[in-house]
């Protein structure tokens, strides 16, 4: 019914290729921008069948590598689907994606696993928006880039289309830090952009300077999506924590939980938080507030450890220390089963396990 074509950038990805283009396959055609490998990227692809062009970028932006690679996408295209190299769909997906676009369809959200634990199991999940028409699209922000629509839209969702994320950890991201600086001083407002750079100063340990960017962001009128304050709010605990100011971090968790209680996250933060303070009773308190939480709706802002062994672990720290040696195994045994390869866990079973039979 409609002509999809594939487009994508790409750089040394040459160990993903032939696991990409299987994937990618199903479109009518794929075309790759290649920005400049030093492997066997480019040659592999074009073996492939893949319409592959070299170009460098200088300076380096992914929004306008990202717009060069469109280009390279013939206008009598109906549908233009975005992925990286690293990305797979679920078979069938062009199936899918025919039978639920209509039209006059812009754009359509689908279902995106951002990352899994080792045993191949979702931990992060959420919605993203890079299946599109070929007119009246640009891409914008240095880095963390998103699509902007030049006219009007009509956005479609699609349930059962998946898009995994497989990425390669070797890979550098010193270049993100210097874009999402750009990135907020050529749009100061962008509310999205001011969060990302003040996570990113977090991640580079650079506390002081997380803390002041944001709350930047939490003062920003658009700055109004709870789930990313809430993020924000944790990060500033997580930062003034790192720097042993657990007054300030007490009270930032605090207000995390106010905005978004409905979250898990800032609840298990707070829980650990009080495992440094050696405070057992707390911790049991927030495990318990946590897991009051059973559904968990897909949300970039996510945290692994809200949804993984932690809190059961952390409960099973604070029964032992308590004296509530069966209530600590029940604890430890319902780790295991999200983690059952976990050594810690399994020696700390053995020890609460002997302190037993040693006290019977």
């Amino acid at each position: 019914m409609y002509k999809v074509a594939v487009y994508a950038i790409a750089k040394d990805e040459e160990k993903f290729v032939e696991r990409w283009v299987d994937s990618m396959k199903e479109a009518d055609s794929i075309y790759v921008l290649d920005t400049g490998s030093s492997d066997k990227t480019f040659e592999k692809l074009k073996s492939l069948g893949v319409h592959v062009v070299k170009k460098i970028i200088t300076p380096w932006r992914f929004d306008v590598a990202r717009d060069e690679s469109l280009k390279l996408v013939p206008d009598d295209v109906d549908i233009c689907v975005c992925t990286d190299l690293d990305e797979v769909f679920n078979k069938g997906w062009r199936e899918k994606l025919e039978q639920a676009w209509e039209k006059d369809t812009t754009r359509a959200m689908y279902h995106y696993n951002w990352s899994f634990d080792k045993y191949n199991k979702p931990l992060v999940s959420f919605l993203i928006e890079k299946i599109h028409s070929r007119k009246n699209y640009k891409w914008t922000h240095p880095v963390h880039e998103v699509l902007k629509c030049l006219d009007k839209e009509k956005r479609i969702v699609i349930e059962n289309i998946t898009l995994s994320h497989y990425p390669d950890i070797t890979k550098s991201r010193s270049s993100y830090l210097p874009l999402l600086e750009l990135s907020v001083k050529e749009d100061p407002l962008d509310d999205r952009n001011m969060h990302y750079l003040g996570r990113e100063y977090m991640f580079y340990q650079m506390y002081e300077k997380s803390i002041e960017t944001l709350k930047k962001h939490l003062k920003l009128k658009t700055a109004t999506w709870k789930d990313e304050r809430c993020a924000s709010m944790r990060f500033i605990a997580r930062c003034y924590m790192n720097l042993n100011n657990y007054k300030l971090a007490n009270i930032w968790y605090k207000k995390a939980i106010m905005e978004a209680p409905y979250l898990r996250d800032a609840y298990v933060e707070m829980a650990f938080l009080k495992y440094l303070e050696k405070n057992d009773k707390q911790i049991l308190y927030y495990c318990n507030e946590a897991l009051k939480i059973t559904s968990k709706y897909e949300s970039y802002t996510h945290e692994p450890f809200s949804w993984n062994h932690t809190i059961y672990d952390l409960k099973s720290i604070a029964y032992y220390n308590l004296n509530e040696k069966y209530a600590a195994l029940e604890n430890i045994n319902i780790a295991l089963t999200y983690d059952p390869e976990n050594e810690r866990l399994k020696k700390n079973k053995h020890q609460v396990e002997k302190e037993i039979i040693y006290n019977n």
